[in-house]
């Protein structure tokens, strides 16, 4: 699943611990979901897209384009 999370920190000059912190979760996790190492859980997913203020659908795409 490809996704937006690296360029919307940036965007808000917020650091890896910062995001995990206000996420509650490990700096290592923020990383792996940037890289497209781990694809996050359904209520992550939607911690996430509060923290940025968007849509799930804003932030996280399947790989192939399709639902």
């Amino acid at each position: 699943m490809k996704n937006r999370i690296r360029e919307l920190r940036q965007e808000r000059s917020w650091s890896q611990q910062a995001l995990a912190e206000a996420l509650g979760v490990s700096r290592q996790t923020v990383h792996a979901l940037e890289s497209g190492k781990y694809d996050p859980s359904l209520p992550l997913a939607f911690r996430i897209a509060k923290v940025f203020g968007l849509r799930i659908e804003d932030i996280f795409e399947p790989d192939d384009g399709h639902f």
